[in-house]
């Protein structure tokens, strides 16, 4: 039986979206490859997945996934502005999507926390601007492995 307890972690710094696969040709024949920008992110992703499941075993029933993606405020505006924004009133619509910072995450974990993430059946995600960018992972277990 799989152990039922959270898994929750922090990924620091600012928020990377999955890029999409690109395309090369070598020789005539195309390669496609992960942007490095993306490949170094879920590399990240996967050390803080790793460090926060500590030796336990892979999820492997249905799981629920909290994520606090956390932009910085843009150093470019106003006091009033980033007042504003660190309480909540105004809201982070420049890139990354945050669909795109969910594959990344989601991506990122599959092998170190879940076999994959075809098991995340529920999830809650916000996108704010906070003193310290990064993403809040928290994964709570609905169900051990049948």
């Amino acid at each position: 039986m799989n152990d039922l307890k959270p898994v929750s972690f922090l990924v620091p710094g600012e928020p990377v979206g999955k890029g999409r696969p690109r395309v090369s040709t070598i020789a005539g024949h195309a390669r496609m490859y992960t942007p490095a920008k993306t490949a170094g992110y879920e590399g990240l992703i996967a050390m803080a997945g790793t460090t926060a499941m500590a030796g336990r075993t892979l999820l492997e029933g249905a799981v629920l996934v909290e994520l606090r993606i956390v932009m910085a405020v843009p150093a470019s505006k106003s006091k009033r502005w980033k007042a504003q924004a660190l309480a909540g009133e105004v809201f982070p619509t420049k890139k990354p999507d945050m669909d795109n910072v969910i594959k990344a995450i989601y991506d990122g974990l599959n092998g170190v926390v879940w076999k994959d993430d075809v098991q995340v059946v529920d999830a809650f995600v916000r996108k704010r601007y906070g003193e310290v960018p990064g993403v809040h992972v928290r994964i709570v277990p609905l169900e051990s492995a049948a």
